[in-house]
């Protein structure tokens, strides 16, 4: 036996108690013994001890055809055959095909084996022996070292075995191969390999870089930009095959939240090539297959990596430098074809590419003035960008490319004012609602139209998504909220002829329609629901960005008496939803904080107190809570971006992209409103963060409303004036005495007031205020002994309900005994009838054991006797039979004598016949 010899009993032995284990665990039986057990053994015998090398292929053969398909044989492999496998793949490298072999079987003993029945708790061998194999880095190095070997296969099956070791054990594998020296390298060098071993290497390194931060480096170091993008252009760019979607796929994994990386790639390679697959020919661009589809995904993916702002300044300072480098590279005119000048294009594909707009342009003014200027389309249909994408956000048949639509401007207009002045001195200073023919209309025109839509047609979705854009354009721009609120639309009335009316106006006006409509169909479980929870959010939003820190449009919003009436009712209608509520309040609250009207019954005071009378302040401020906790529950934005494409969910994606937007809103559900993708899109960050600054503004504003007088001038009373006759020191001494009475009053309403609003602001939730030291104690102890007063009325209402309580208690109670009485004597009754019942079961008992014991002596003498007469009877009639016969041979013999025979020698012989008849028989 040679040197390659090893003793397998020894192995077999110490890993016995394991196969037990482990097999018992995973059938049920812990001493169960599998033949799939004893084929391993008996494999890895004739491997290890083989003489004949054709005998020790053959038994590896068959030893990976039988691991291939039986788990049990995964799990003895991996228990006992791995020393077997590596010792070959050490020893014998002369021998190539038996080294295939052994690397065949062992990415066989790391494969998964899917099977229909079993329990789904089942332990899989797969994991366990991926663990095993990568515990020792030797066998890293070693199965690295296999990757420089001659044979084609060799070098398949030692990249398909380091992939399914990456799949089960990464954090394991991934120290093993930074831990060997260039293990990277001849990883990076299989890239350069024949098409099938590069493909392999592909997947390996995708594997390895995705959260390995020190792979990623060398893997940079060792020139993966340009291979990568030398293996796209090689395929054919977005036209490839799956192998382009592996190497973005790779390139996202270099770049993601590396800035180093991405620097590395601006000044090297440049984002020349990564544009070109972005490239579309016009005229040509009508074939979208489900692969290219994929790889146009994968590439705005990547994109929309470059160009994520991480909030530091260095990186932020990164990512403007990307927005510069993409716009030098002509990126918005493909950007644009792929997601505005192509309807035939895939949703998906639409999608990202509006959304990479946003963010080339976001933060930019360079590619924001761009995009301003930029035109679409082709001769006659030659139209602005922004009008183009606003038509998108208009006219979109899927939620998911009006929102990417919407992104756009909303990138657009963050921090440029320049931008929402130009968008706003394109609105008209009037509109008809007449319809007009909106072919060539100019952005503001358009947006005009699309508002009043719903006063011509009836078109909600419409208008609330132009209400939007709307509220994007207003954002932290005074300017552009008073040229808004300037316009006026003309609605014809038949009797009272043209009439003007703020746009504000049909806005509120817009919301109470939407409202009722939403309203009843929430009270009512039989009408249809129209999925549009996120319409009255929309317009609310508006009127909250309007309306912030613009005392001119609080004054146009309560203009009309009846505004305030009915916001005052919505901030308590349970049918619209916890976010229409919430924001309600925060408009309630706009209208106090950011009120300068000095008219009666529409200041601040007025307000606060119809809020307090209505609602009240500690139902009001609870608005507020609600909704704060539902903005917590919503995921960032950030978080809904930054998830990445994976193969298994892209083709879904292209294919059914309306099914992937219901499981979205399915899987982001609220506990009492349907979570629509909408509404997570338009609560963003900087909108939460703004409700968050009102809602604390809005307590302090309510609370030092209610700490102060209304007016500072008083109105003097008629006792204050001299009587007639009244000494001057009699008079002042009254007024002395009047003004000292009125200045206690006084001090004890402020101080009052104040610590109403102060407890009620903390019964409202999330404002922390500090006690005011300055109120006079009267004032403490009159709201203590008011509030004792308030506490005794409520103790005696409870003592009066108490008392109505008992003495309901006791007629109950009293029913209740008399019927226990009844009971009582029913139980009684049957008690007795259950003892007579006793008393005949005893008595039949007594029967059954008297019948059953009866005078045994008695009864056989009676049969006995009964028994013998019958035998006399029968042995009487026997005696006069043979008595009969006896005659009849007498006579018969006289007879025979007289006809002169011999009866003596005739009788001779007939008893022995008899008798010798009945000895044969005894012998049968």
């Amino acid at each position: 036996m040679d040197s390659r010899s090893i003793n397998l009993r020894g192995i077999a032995g110490s890993a016995g108690n394991i196969m037990q284990g482990l097999g018992g665990f995973v059938f049920g039986n812990e001493n169960a013994t599998s033949s799939e057990d004893s084929y391993v053994e008996r494999y890895l015998d004739r491997i290890s001890n083989g003489v004949r090398a054709e005998d020790r292929r053959a038994a590896m053969t068959e030893l990976q055809s039988l691991v291939a398909e039986s788990r049990q044989a995964q799990m003895a492999v991996g228990a006992i055959g791995f020393p077997v496998l590596l010792h070959i793949l050490r020893e014998d490298r002369e021998d190539v095909e038996l080294i295939r072999g052994a690397l065949e079987t062992l990415v066989s003993a790391l494969t998964p084996i899917e099977t229909s029945h079993g329990p789904k708790n089942e332990v899989q061998p797969a994991p366990m022996n991926s663990d095993l194999l990568s515990r020792e880095s030797e066998n890293i190095s070693l199965l690295l070292s296999l990757l420089s070997e001659d044979d084609f296969y060799v070098r398949y099956y030692t990249l398909q075995l380091l992939t399914a070791l990456i799949t089960n054990s990464p954090k394991r594998l991934q120290e093993a191969i930074l831990s060997i020296p260039r293990g990277i390298t001849v990883l990076m060098d299989m890239l350069m390999d024949r098409e099938v071993i590069r493909n392999e290497a592909l997947l390996l390194l995708t594997y390895l870089t995705r959260e390995a931060e020190e792979i990623k480096k060398i893997v940079v170091f060792e020139g993966a930009f340009e291979k990568i993008f030398s293996i796209i252009k090689e395929e054919g760019g977005s036209d490839g095959g799956v192998v382009v979607q592996d190497c973005l796929e790779l390139l996202k994994n270099l770049i993601r939240n590396n800035a180093s990386n991405q620097i590395l790639l601006r000044e090297t390679i440049g984002y020349d090539p990564l544009v070109s697959i972005l490239k579309l020919r016009r005229g040509s661009a009508y074939n979208f297959t489900q692969q290219k589809t994929v790889n146009l995904l994968y590439a705005l993916e990547t994109v929309e990596l470059l160009l994520i702002s991480g909030g530091e300044p260095g990186k932020d300072n990164n990512r403007q430098a990307n927005q510069t480098a993409f716009a030098q590279k002509k990126i918005l005119d493909h950007l644009l074809l792929l997601g505005v000048e192509s309807p035939w294009a895939p949703v998906a594909v639409r999608c990202m590419a509006l959304r990479c707009i946003g963010d080339v342009v976001m933060g930019n003014p360079n590619n924001l003035n761009a995009l301003a200027i930029r035109q679409v389309g082709e001769g006659p249909q030659v139209e602005s960008a922004l009008n183009a994408i606003f038509r998108i956000v208009l006219r979109a048949s899927l939620v998911q490319e009006f929102l990417a639509a919407d992104y756009v401007f909303k990138c657009f207009c963050e921090k440029n004012p320049e931008g929402q002045t130009l968008l706003a001195s394109t609105v008209p200073n009037a509109l008809s609602l007449a319809p007009v023919e909106s072919a060539n209309l100019p952005f503001g025109s358009l947006l005009l139209q699309a508002l009043v839509s719903f006063e011509s047609n009836g078109d909600t979705e419409t208008c609330c998504r132009a209400a939007s854009v709307l509220s994007l354009i207003l954002k932290d721009n005074l300017h552009c909220k008073e040229k808004v609120l300037k316009i006026e639309i003309d609605a014809l009335a038949p009797s009272l002829g043209p009439t003007k009316e703020p746009l504000l106006h049909q806005i509120v006006k817009y919301l109470a329609l939407i409202s009722s409509k939403i309203s009843k169909e929430n009270q009512s479980p039989t009408l249809p629901k129209d999925n549009s929870a996120y319409l009255l959010p929309l317009l609310l939003r508006l009127l909250v960005t309007w309306l912030a820190d613009c005392p001119s449009a609080v004054a146009c919003f309560l203009g009309p008496p009846t505004h305030l009436t009915y916001f005052l009712e919505l901030v308590s209608n349970e049918n619209i939803g916890v976010y229409a509520r919430g924001l309600t309040a925060v408009v309630l609250g706009e209208c106090v904080i950011y009120n300068k009207t000095n008219e009666n019954g529409k200041d601040q005071f007025a307000i606060a107190d119809a809020i307090s009378q209505k609602v009240g302040l500690t139902s009001y401020f609870l608005r507020f809570d609600e909704l704060a906790k539902r903005f917590k529950s919503l995921p960032s934005a950030s978080y809904l971006h930054s998830k990445p494409l994976k193969r298994t969910s892209t083709a879904s994606m292209i294919e059914e992209p309306q099914e992937e937007i219901e499981s979205e809103e399915n899987t982001l559900r609220g506990e009492s409103e349907n979570e629509n993708p909408v509404i997570l899109e338009i609560f963003d960050e900087e909108f939460v963060s703004l409700v968050g600054k009102l809602e604390t503004g809005i307590r302090e504003g309510v609370m030092d409303i209610f700490s102060h007088t209304k007016s500072k001038v008083a109105v003097l009373p008629a006792e204050l004036e001299q009587k007639n006759g009244e000494a001057d020191g009699d008079y002042v001494k009254r007024l002395r005495e009047f003004v000292e009475r009125q200045c206690n009053e006084m001090q004890d309403l402020l101080a009052r007031n104040a610590t109403l609003a102060e407890e009620l602001v903390r019964a409202g939730g999330s404002a922390t205020l500090s006690d005011s030291s300055n109120k006079q104690s009267t004032g403490r102890e009159r709201v203590q002994s008011e509030s004792l007063r308030q506490d005794f009325q409520e103790a005696t209402r409870r003592i009066e309900a108490l008392k109505a309580q008992n003495s309901k208690l006791e007629a109950e109670a009293a029913n209740f005994k008399s019927l226990a009485l009844k009971l009582e004597s029913d139980l009684k009754s049957l008690s007795d009838a259950y003892n007579s019942l006793e008393q005949a079961n005893v008595q039949l008992e007594a029967e059954v054991k008297s019948l059953r014991n009866p005078d045994l002596e008695r009864i056989k003498e009676e049969a006995r006797e009964e028994a013998q007469k019958e035998t006399e009877g029968e042995l009487n009639d026997l005696l006069v039979c043979l008595g009969q016969e006896q005659s009849k041979v007498e006579r018969l013999s006289a007879r025979l004598a007289e006809l002169g025979e011999d009866v003596d020698k005739l009788l001779e012989g007939i008893g022995d016949d008899a008798a010798l008849q009945d000895g044969d028989e005894d012998d049968e």
